[in-house]
């Protein structure tokens, strides 16, 4: 009778794990159920540039999971170039990504652009016309403009007397060394405003260049490095708002951004003109959720979305609907919304020929080398003379060095020899 009482509370016990192993299968198939996914969309896009739901703001990708049930996988970069790398040199696919001005043209003049159906972007209305047939998408193809601004100077007034900086000039000024002088780092900013020390100065919004031209801001920014701390992009905002460094140029937003966080932080509108840039939304040619893609560009322009990046982000928008949701204080910021008199000073970028935009590339990535410093002075100073010359002094020291050895050698021996005798 004991077996049989323990044989059947045994079975009771297994049928009793066996339904709460049940139940709870049941309950994780039904989680999975209600996550609601019907798809997905792969979103490439510059950091901290979408409205991630902290502070009080809005959380646009969970507002677009919810509306649509679509999951968004978003992946960052730091720079155009880096973007370019990953689209041309990797296996991964994107579904929209946020190039700027510049490589939308090139992107789309190497085929990599998909043409977008803009009867499933009907917000599209609310882009401003000014916006609209840009040099780098003429005919409004290929891309949506999502966000503009342009370059400024930020410094700390606990290390910089206030006003004292005018322009881009002053990166280069030796007295701010100690403070910590931050440089872009990707090579058409940094390059732009080389271009501009330069003297006779470099058009920096020229279709092309040439060698000479790239050669020229190389060795400005070459010069640069004597008083430079570090080359930057993300890693501007721990050395400004931590009051790490003293000075930097950086996009005019960003500033806004940092002067919020760091009340020591101002600003200035550099006296020489700077890069006015637009950001915009575009669909890589191999994407594989085009209509999820044309549906989160279509969301991202719903002007209550648009204003909410734009407030969070602290760039201008093309979004003339979401201009007028936007917060009065941040609009009436000359690092948002800029006098037109000084938006007449900037230049936008162009594309540029294959070869000149690798050896742009080639010759900025030997300017933040330690190497680019002999290749400078090998090419500026060296001459056959001097070589010959050097040369000969080595054949020399080394002539004689070998005559004293002989000479050693032959005497050791004879010591020895006497010593033997002994």
């Amino acid at each position: 009778m004991k077996r049989l009482i323990s044989l059947m509370l045994a079975v009771l016990m297994l049928g009793a794990l066996f339904c709460l192993s049940a139940c709870s299968g049941s309950k994780d198939s039904e989680d999975d159920d209600d996550s609601g996914f019907q798809g997905e969309v792969n979103v490439y896009n510059w950091g901290e540039y979408i409205s991630p739901g902290d502070d009080d703001t809005l959380d646009v990708v969970d507002e677009f999971e919810k509306k649509f049930h679509i999951k968004v996988n978003l992946t960052n970069f730091e720079t155009n170039e880096e973007m370019y790398n990953v689209l041309t040199n990797s296996n991964s696919t994107y579904d929209v990504i946020f190039p700027s001005d510049y490589m939308v043209s090139r992107l789309r003049e190497e085929g990599l652009l998909a043409k977008l159906d803009f009867d499933n972007i009907p917000n599209y209305k609310y882009i401003d016309e000014r916006f609209k047939n840009m040099d780098y998408d003429p005919d409004n193809e290929y891309s949506v403009p999502y966000s503009w601004n342009f370059v400024a100077i930020g410094y700390n007034t606990d290390m910089i007397k206030e006003g004292s900086v005018t322009g881009f000039k002053d990166l280069w000024d030796p007295k701010y060394k100690d403070d910590g002088i931050l440089m872009f780092n990707n090579s058409r900013d940094a390059m732009a405003i080389a271009m501009q020390q330069c003297d006779p100065p470099i058009d920096p919004g020229a279709k092309s260049f040439t060698r000479e031209d790239i050669d020229r801001a190389t060795d400005k920014l070459i010069e640069q490095k004597s008083v430079l701390k570090k080359y930057v992009m993300d890693q501007v905002f721990a050395e400004m708002e931590g009051s790490q460094s003293g000075i930097c140029a950086y996009y005019a937003g960003d500033i806004y951004t940092m002067m919020d966080n760091n009340e020591a932080l101002s600003y200035c509108l550099p006296e020489e003109g700077s890069n006015l840039f637009n950001d915009a939304m575009c669909i890589p040619a191999n994407c594989k959720n085009k209509e999820n893609a044309e549906l989160f560009i279509n969301f991202m322009c719903e002007p209550e979305i648009a204003a909410a990046n734009a407030e969070y982000i602290t760039y201008g928008t093309p979004n003339k609907a979401a201009v007028e949701l936007i917060d009065e204080d941040m609009m009436a910021s000359e690092l948002i919304n800029p006098p037109q008199e000084y938006l007449d000073k900037c230049y936008t970028f162009s594309n540029l020929d294959d070869d000149i935009y690798a050896y742009m590339q080639k010759r900025f990535v030997e300017a933040c080398s330690a190497s680019a410093e002999v290749s400078s002075v090998e090419k500026k100073a060296v001459n056959p003379a001097a070589v010959w010359a050097v040369c000969i002094i080595l054949a020399v020291i080394i002539a004689a060095t070998l005559v004293i050895i002989v000479l050693d050698i032959r005497k050791a021996i004879k010591n020895r020899g006497r010593i033997n005798k002994l």
